[in-house]
């Protein structure tokens, strides 16, 4: 409880100094709270400051001298003085000793009872020196945790060693030999270290390619993959072979593709990791997606939709019967936005099921079914049993024929509210879509209540974050097909690259919506067959912001980049 009453001083104070507003505050107060961390680092997570004027506010405050870590070089005898376990559970980072004086960086000098068990622990008298809590964070995965750095600690001198480059022998392995070297301590602890490391940074998924001469592992970041190291070639067999046994895959197949699932228990969260292995010329590729639960917002007022579209779709789902359809290319966040909607209505008072293909999350109080098409579990199966089960709301991964799509809109006109997705371009070329597959026009215009199509794009990291406009050539500008006149009232931003971004400018994802709500004009036009562009220039009659718009609006804010945007949508889109 005093942690909460803590909490709220500092917030205040950030607030009455005008380093954040009030509701930036209750925004980063749920976020510390979802998230488990202090308030400072929620507010730099968010990017509502620059952590820098957060450790000025708390210097004068505290009237403690604040001080940059990436200025102080800690010796490892400083670094034993405090167990890793105290460091971490305190979050302190001792710095240097000076006689009896141990000067200690913390993100809150305040805590007595951290500075009154360190004094115990250390025999020490304790100088403490504030640091920003985010930057705190990094030093202490660097020096204490399973960053990037200790990784490679984590595989020894083998880094150092010579690598030996062989002709592809993997078939020669032999079953004993692999799970003799999957025990060995630094391939656990390698393996071990990685899973952990890309959770901590925020990874989506862990790429692991092997190759002639190396093998590559890269992170994939808000949507993009970057390199973090490149393991000696001659830990290929036994990497592959442990993954595959924490998966409960068979380490002797290595000719066809396998898929399975690890759990990962990390302090106090569990994070599940999708496993998928193929095999290619030297070997097998693994790729883990990484559902991390606790990075999940199911909150859609945080998604990031306009004001209307955010309206329409809260009705949409509000409805007791008909079709909503979230549509875009993989990796556009359709799941997570239907998992939210399913959220939003997931009351006592409904039966839930879905048929997913795979079930990526485990929701409680909502009945999850996975698709698998090999014993005939399809989803036009799954969605016929469904129909026998009562249920009030049905979602369905993926409408991927007719079989599926008719069952669907059966269900959408029999008093259920299904929820299902897409592969198309925006939202009008849906109904078009659906009307090729072979659905009659009239059954899709009564059954439709609303079409997302989506979009992710990378947000401007706040901390480096510079306005752009003059930097663009004319050339650009061109090309970006900017609306007449729009140039004179808005100014272009983007990130230069710091630490805290990684050097890309960018950190974090946004949403971009164009949100269709059925109206009886719509209607109409879908039963007399009207083509893709006829239902747009209608839909934005009635108020529809197409993709390209959306992102306007964000880019208007600051949000995103303009090369963001239109690498993600079609100029007349």
């Amino acid at each position: 409880m005093a942690t909460n009453v803590a909490q709220d001083r500092l917030g205040e104070l950030f607030v009455r100094e005008g380093l954040i507003t009030e509701a930036q505050l209750q925004e980063a107060l749920r976020e510390a709270k979802a998230s488990k961390t202090r308030i400072g680092y929620a507010l730099v997570k968010l990017g509502f400051v620059a952590e820098d004027e957060l450790t000025r506010a708390l210097a004068k405050q505290f009237r403690v001298p604040a001080v940059d870590l990436s200025k102080v070089k800690i010796e490892e005898k400083i670094l034993k003085l405090i167990p890793e376990d105290v460091a971490l559970k305190h979050r302190v980072l001792p710095l240097r000793k000076l006689g009896r004086t141990l000067t200690v960086a913390m993100a809150n000098p305040t805590d007595m009872g951290a500075i009154d068990n360190l004094k115990f622990i250390t025999r020490c008298e304790i100088e403490p020196v504030i640091v920003g809590e985010y930057t705190l964070q990094k030093y202490l995965e660097e020096y204490y945790g399973m960053g990037e750095t200790s990784l490679k600690e984590v595989l020894g001198d083998l880094l150092d060693e010579e690598v030996e480059v062989l002709e592809d022998r993997e078939e020669d392995v032999s079953v004993a030999a692999l799970e003799a070297a999957v025990e060995d301590a630094p391939v656990v602890k390698f393996i071990n270290g990685l899973l952990t490391d890309a959770v901590l940074k925020g990874a989506s998924d862990i790429h692991i390619e092997p190759y002639e001469k190396e093998i590559r592992i890269r992170y994939r970041i808000d949507g993009a993959l970057r390199e973090v190291m490149k393991p000696p070639l001659k830990m290929k067999a036994a990497l592959t072979s442990r993954i595959k046994i924490l998966a409960d895959l068979n380490i002797a197949e290595r000719r066809v593709p396998q898929d399975g699932r690890i759990k990962l228990k990390m302090k106090n969260k569990v994070v599940d990791f999708r496993v998928s292995t193929l095999p290619v010329i030297f070997g097998e590729k693994i790729v883990l997606r990484i559902l991390d639960k606790g990075n999940l917002t199911f909150d859609l007022s945080q998604f990031g939709f306009e004001p209307k579209a955010e309206k329409d779709f809260m009705a949409a789902i509000a409805n007791p019967y008909g079709m909503v359809l979230v549509t875009g290319p993989t990796g556009s966040g359709k799941t997570t936005t239907l998992y939210s909607a399913l959220s939003k209505v997931n009351t006592e008072e409904v039966n839930i099921m879905t048929a997913e293909d795979p079930v990526e999350y485990n929701l409680h109080g909502i009945n999850q079914v996975q698709v698998r098409n090999e014993i005939g579990m399809t989803f036009a199966a799954a969605l016929k049993a469904f129909l026998r089960q009562d249920p009030n709301i049905i979602m369905v991964g993926e409408i991927r024929d007719i079989e599926t799509g008719s069952i669907a809109i059966k269900a959408a006109l029999t008093g259920h509210l299904v929820l299902s997705t897409l592969h198309t371009n925006d939202a009008p070329s849906t109904v078009t879509r659906l009307i090729d597959m072979g659905l009659e026009p009239f059954n899709v215009a009564a059954a439709l209540n609303l079409v997302t199509a989506q979009r992710l794009v990378r947000r401007i990291c706040k901390n480096c974050k510079v306005d752009w406009t003059d930097r663009y050539t004319d050339e650009e500008l061109q090309m970006a097909k900017l609306p007449p006149g729009w140039l004179d009232q808005h100014r272009l931003y983007k990130g230069e690259g710091c630490d805290q971004c990684n050097g890309t400018g960018y950190k974090g994802r946004q949403g971009l919506y164009e949100v269709m709500a059925m109206s009886s004009r719509l209607r109409k036009l879908i039963m007399q067959s009207a083509g893709t562009d006829e239902l747009r220039e209608a839909a934005i009659e009635e108020g529809m912001l197409t993709l390209r718009m959306d992102g306007l609006k964000k880019i208007e804010r600051g949000i995103t980049t303009l090369e963001e945007v239109m690498k993600e949508t079609a100029a007349g889109a």
